[in-house]
């Protein structure tokens, strides 16, 4: 399956032909919808075909590591296998989704401990740290985080393959999330000069996209576990 968002997060729909329809869902032969995974909820939208036109509640990986599952909602009348469709993303959700999970990188940036967990939404996100209790200051992260934001720094991908990042593990900042390996390369998101790490996600194209930003929260979550919520301004 040809994975369109891995080159082009602003791709919002595509014609795609029905390769499966199964309990689970549609599998096509190329999509934009990002499948859920890495804290990242997967799109939702619609797929037209000549029977008319299916509600896609979700977007979920399939068997191998390139396959996504669209999922209708219940009662759909589901397009025949082999036959030619449009698929069409929620573009306001996963641009908000985007600029969340760019904006999560820059606060891996910012505060200088691993992640052990994670979760994006269109409104608000959070990153888990391992770091001391009173090493973060919410006033401080949002400044901290809206000057990387205005820097207006350039968001790039480039590849390495399993063995480069295996050697290199100081790369991989997350915990509880580890890269997706497997298949031979991994992709890396560079900001700049702010940020380098594997992720399969979606960002945007610079970090003056994201817009502002608040730290609304910063809970105790563990000995040495802090949770660090950031919302978009209104």
């Amino acid at each position: 399956m040809e994975l369109i968002f891995r080159r082009d997060a602003y791709a919002a729909r595509t014609g795609a032909t029905v390769t499966a329809v199964e309990e689970r869902g549609i599998t096509l032969d190329r999509t934009v919808f990002y499948a859920a995974g890495g804290g990242q909820p997967g799109d939702t939208g619609v797929l037209r075909h000549d029977g008319g036109e299916v509600r896609l509640a979700e977007a979920v990986k399939g068997d191998g590591p390139d396959s996504v599952i669209h999922v209708p909602e219940p009662g759909s009348a589901l397009p025949a296998v082999g036959s030619s469709v449009e698929v069409e993303i929620d573009w306001d959700r996963r641009f908000a989704h985007m600029r969340m999970h760019t904006c999560l990188h820059l606060l891996c940036a910012v505060v200088p401990g691993a992640v052990t967990g994670g979760q994006i939404g269109a409104d608000k996100s959070r990153l888990d740290f391992n770091v001391p209790s009173a090493s973060l200051d919410k006033e401080e992260l949002t400044a901290a985080l809206n000057r990387l934001i205005e820097g207006d720094h350039p968001v790039s991908y480039r590849w390495i393959d399993d063995a480069e990042l295996e050697a290199k593990p100081d790369l991989v900042r997350t915990m509880s999330v580890k890269p997706p390996t497997g298949s031979g390369q991994v992709r890396l998101v560079e900001i700049g000069d702010v940020d380098l790490q594997p992720c399969g996600g979606t960002h945007v194209a610079r970090t003056g996209e994201i817009g502002r930003v608040e730290v609304v929260k910063i809970e105790n979550k563990g000995k040495q576990n802090r949770r660090v919520v950031v919302a978009l301004a209104p």
